[in-house]
Parts: C-alpha cells; sequence; structure tokens
C-alpha cells in the first residue's frame, strides 16, 4: 500500500490488535478497581486506542485528550510541543495516559513532567506500541500492546504526515 511517496506492508492485523486490547482493558480493570481513573488520550494517533480501550476497561472513567507534537514526516525531531494541555481536573485521581506509541521517550517524559503539577494520586502509561530499542529518554511504560523494532508505521491512528490513520490494520515502511 502507498501513503504518499512511501510503500507499506502488513505488519500487525486489527484481529491481533482487537485481542491485545481488549486483554489491555481487562488488565487495567484488575489493576484500578475501586479507583478513580482519569484516561488521557495523546492525539491525534492514539484516538483510535484510546476508543477501543475503554470499551474494555469495565469501570467508570473520565476521558479527556491532550496534544503533543514530536514528528515531522517519519522522523522525531527532538523537541516536544503541548498544543493541547490537560483540562480536567487529575488531583488525586490516577491518570492512565494512553498513547499509540512509544519511541524517543521525548514526548512522554514531558507529558509525565507537565502532569507532576496538578498532583495526580498516580501516572499510568499505556501505550499500543513501544518501541525499547529507539529508546532515548527513559520513561515507565506499564502496559504495553506490541513491542515492536525501530521502524516506522502507519494505521490505527498511526499517519505518515496525516494520512493513513484510518487504515484498520497496522502497516510498516516496506525495506
Amino acid at each position: 500500500m502507498k501513503v504518499w511517496d512511501k510503500e507499506f506492508v502488513p505488519f500487525i492485523s486489527k484481529e491481533e490488535i482487537a485481542g491485545r486490547v481488549q486483554a489491555l482493558g481487562q488488565k487495567i480493570t484488575e489493576d484500578f478497581k475501586d479507583k478513580e481513573v482519569v484516561v488521557v488520550g495523546v492525539l491525534n494517533g492514539s484516538f483510535m486506542f484510546t476508543s477501543d480501550l475503554c470499551k474494555e476497561i469495565d469501570l467508570p472513567v473520565e476521558i479527556q485528550f491532550v496534544r503533543y507534537a514530536s514528528y515531522q514526516a517519519t522522523e522525531s525531531t527532538g523537541k516536544v510541543k503541548e498544543l493541547i494541555g490537560f483540562t480536567n481536573n487529575v488531583t488525586d485521581k490516577h491518570v492512565l495516559i494512553v498513547e499509540d506509541i512509544v519511541d524517543t521517550g521525548y514526548t512522554m517524559n514531558q507529558m509525565i513532567e507537565d502532569l507532576k503539577q496538578f498532583n495526580p494520586a498516580s501516572v499510568t502509561v499505556v501505550s499500543l506500541l513501544f518501541k525499547p530499542e529507539a529508546v532515548k529518554v527513559e520513561v515507565p511504560v506499564h502496559y504495553v500492546g506490541f513491542e515492536i523494532e525501530p521502524r516506522f508505521v502507519v494505521g490505527y491512528g498511526l499517519d505518515y504526515d496525516g494520512r493513513g490513520r484510518n487504515i484498520p490494520d497496522i502497516w510498516v515502511l516496506k525495506q
């Protein structure tokens, strides 16, 4: 499949994604039973994952979104910009940051630092994809959908310069 000028090949099927999201939701439900939970989805990439994950969490949750940016084309710029910040009160609540992908760690590190000023009871990171080999800044990733090599992916909310988010599977850049 072609997105803009790049060729992508199938990587993770929508069925595999659905199964993993269901398992993550069940584990989070067990781990956060009887706690006040705020799910914070990171736009734009995590919108599908956040939606599907929240349907699998059998707890009353508040949901909000933030938007940070650090990518240009297929590369991280290393600079993180907050575009839409935290809006709901998270003081003394358990915050689940839901991210599409953690690779360098720069964005997640910045989000966690920004969140600390609101004094949450805890901050837990849930990432659909995690690239441990790409990490430049260590950040805690508590729940991981899939560990992957440091390759560029699109689909299921992930994009290449704005395109590919609506693909139901995850595709990887052809080598």
